[in-house]
């Protein structure tokens, strides 16, 4: 067994790829907070990319943990000298296996924040990116608007504080920068939001303004916020990852990566200090991101949340389980069709059918063994996302909204805690104490849950949808979730040209 760090890379075996550039050389331009899986699957495996193709040795990344809970992660990456191992389980159980050398070095903001600052706002960065998740962002999920009355942001504007959020964090480096003549550099979202970098710009131009309104008019017209679009399916590691990692490679890896072969990056070509030539690694640099973004967002991650609840309480543990079982699978694909496509416009270079087929065959990969409780976590960041548009527009274009209602549905019978098994549903969300309160009592008022108008505005008020979502809440609570799709199925027929590729019963490898 060999313990990876930077002096054991020439003894891991030869059929694991490790980086062919001299790490000593890489510069760290890019401050990248929020480094977890997905990060050091897509992002960070771009950045390796191109350093081995002799490119970018310049575009380096210094991981920033902002939570106490990020130690783990210093941890690990400072005793393996910042590499892991990068995992690609293909559906035919191939696995694919690289050590990831981009990332150079990480800190800890909440153990030392002034280093965290001054990193930033060092001549070497030119880009600082994001992965905070949908919910780091500070904003209103119904208004957009910044919500500045939250503790940490005014504990963060105190006179004379130490920054904790990545607002105040990132806002003292801009000034910094600012005092010393030094140009901004790019602030780029990666988090699953639509219009990311506009909703980025947005928060940190509200949090500058709070601080100095002259600040917050430098912000909005001197950095660069662009949008982009990512995609990979990476589940949480597991130690059945470590495990599997030692086994297979023969490495002991503290915290490795595993993901699905499809990865896709989108980038709108805005950046103010320059930029990787990542469109060199397979990433798009496009003027609009937002017919990318929009599909995405509404077919891949509405999809997931389209099946993840039915099937946790169904009694499925794995999204891998629920798309290869064919009633689930043709509901994704009605749902896909009839409701969450109409409300896209045309996609550049892509064909939507293919794409949709392609992603039930994703969600299938049963080697990738994504969690369904993954999934349905922080669930109040993600439905007024990735399902409430879809339903808004449908609603307004007098279209059928049965689908949307149903996932909603789906939702609140999941947050009463109680699978259809009667085991225990642990609920992981922000507000999971007022709605799991809310839906215990959704048996006495069946609309108490679609009431909560910090996640759902309106919608509770249109009578349309109203009596959509009752008759679905009703029919899980009374029937189950397996025999409410076997209705909703059933009355919609045959969704068109994908619902074919809903994977035979008796062959589940092959969607």
């Amino acid at each position: 067994m060999t313990q990876l760090n930077a002096s054991t890379l020439g003894s891991l075996p030869s059929a694991v790829a490790v980086p062919r550039y001299d790490r000593r050389a890489v510069a760290p331009a890019i401050v990248h907070i929020g480094v977890g899986g997905f990060h050091r699957a897509h992002q960070a495996m771009y950045l390796d990319r191109l350093m081995n193709q002799g490119e970018a040795l310049d575009w380096g990344v210094c991981g920033v943990g902002v939570l106490p809970g990020d130690q783990r992660m210093k941890d690990a990456l400072d005793r393996q000298d910042g590499l892991y191992t990068l995992v690609v389980k293909h559906p035919d159980g191939t696995l694919e296996a690289r050590v990831i050398g981009s990332l150079v070095a990480y800190l800890l903001a909440p153990d030392d924040p002034e280093a965290v600052i001054v990193q930033m706002a060092a001549p070497v960065t030119r880009i600082v990116s994001l992965t905070i998740t949908e919910g780091g962002y500070n904003v209103h999920p119904v208004t957009g608007e910044f919500q500045a009355d939250e503790p940490a942001v005014q504990a963060d504007l105190a006179p004379g504080a130490a920054p904790s959020t990545v607002f105040g964090l990132v806002t003292e480096a801009l000034v910094r920068r600012r005092e010393r003549g030094l140009p901004p550099f790019t602030v780029m979202s990666c988090d699953n939001i639509r219009g990311n970098g506009d909703v980025a710009r947005g928060s940190f131009v509200a949090y500058a303004r709070l601080r100095d309104p002259g600040l917050g008019d430098w912000v909005e017209r001197e950095v660069r916020f662009p949008n982009s679009m990512v995609d990979r399916i990476t589940p949480a590691t597991t130690d059945a990852d470590r495990e599997l990692v030692a086994e297979a490679f023969g490495i002991e890896d503290a915290w490795p990566v595993v993901c699905e072969p499809f990865e896709q990056w989108v980038v709108e070509d805005d950046f103010g200090q320059g930029r990787p030539p990542l469109e060199d690694a397979g990433a798009q640099l496009v003027a609009d991101v937002e017919p990318y973004e929009l599909m995405k967002l509404r077919l891949l991650n509405g999809g997931h949340q389209a099946l993840c609840y039915l099937g946790r309480l169904a009694g499925y543990e794995y999204a891998h389980e629920v798309a290869q079982d064919p009633l689930f699978a043709q509901f994704l694909a009605q749902y896909m069709d009839l409701e969450a496509t109409p409300t896209l416009g045309a996609v550049p270079g892509v064909d939507v059918d293919d794409y949709k087929r392609a992603l039930i065959e994703r969600f299938a990969n049963q080697e990738v063994r994504d969690t369904l409780a993954r999934l349905c976590a922080e669930t109040s960041d993600r439905i007024p996302q990735w399902i409430v548009p879809v339903a808004r527009s449908r609603l307004a274009a007098g279209g059928d909204v049965a689908l949307c209602a149903l996932v909603l549905a789906s939702w609140a019978r999941y947050a009463e805690g109680v699978d259809e098994q009667g085991e225990p549903i642990e609920v992981v969300d922000r507000l999971r104490d007022r709605l799991m309160a809310v839906a215990a009592g959704q048996h006495a008022d069946p609309t108490a849950f679609l009431a909560q108008r910090d996640l759902f505005g309106d919608l509770v008020e249109d009578e349309r949808f109203v009596a959509a979502y009752t008759a679905a809440l009703a029919s899980l609570r009374e029937r189950g979730a397996r025999a409410t799709l076997e209705s909703w199925v059933g009355v919609l027929g045959d969704a068109g040209s994908i619902s074919a590729a809903a994977p035979a019963a008796d062959d589940p490898a092959e969607p």
